[in-house]
């Protein structure tokens, strides 16, 4: 059989395989073992109001690419306000994260190279988490979570 990577492969709409976090649903468009390790890429659909506590990818950059609604990303110190067509990208080492907006909201997140598919499939096996657990979890796939979004961000 060949490898996987080094072979095209083309998803169509709504292609992908579904990884349940509950409140919203993540669809896995590409692995480590489809692209050699070189990057992994979901799309998330996520209601208004969520996100993340801030965070840092450890060895692994962060890209954002906003295809409806708007997301409100928070780099070190700024506030960025991302609508639909925006694209970000957070270097390795960069603590981060983000709320959606006002409205239920969908991107592409790539990271190179490629990891985080093995933590959004822990998260769902586990159902509810408590937050020492996330971190756990999350520290297995070079994450580490530094405590909520400061106040005063919107």
């Amino acid at each position: 059989m060949p490898d996987r990577a080094r072979r095209a492969f083309l998803l169509r709409p709504g292609d992908g395989r579904s990884i349940d976090l509950g409140t919203f649903a993540m669809s896995v468009k590409a692995t480590a073992e489809d692209t050699g390790g070189a990057f992994s890429l979901l799309e998330a659909d996520e209601p208004a109001g969520f996100g993340p506590p801030l965070h840092i990818h450890h060895g692994t950059s962060e890209a954002f690419y906003v295809l409806e609604g708007e997301y409100i990303v928070f780099v070190e110190d700024q506030e960025l306000a991302c609508p639909a067509g925006s694209f970000i990208f957070i270097p390795a080492e960069t603590p981060h994260g983000f709320r959606v907006g006002n409205v239920p909201s969908r991107k592409l997140n790539l990271y190179t190279p490629a990891g985080m598919v093995g933590y959004f499939d822990e998260i769902s096996a586990a159902g509810a988490i408590d937050p020492d657990a996330l971190s756990e979890i999350a520290e297995r796939y070079g994450m580490e979570v530094i405590g909520p979004v400061p106040e005063g961000y919107t």
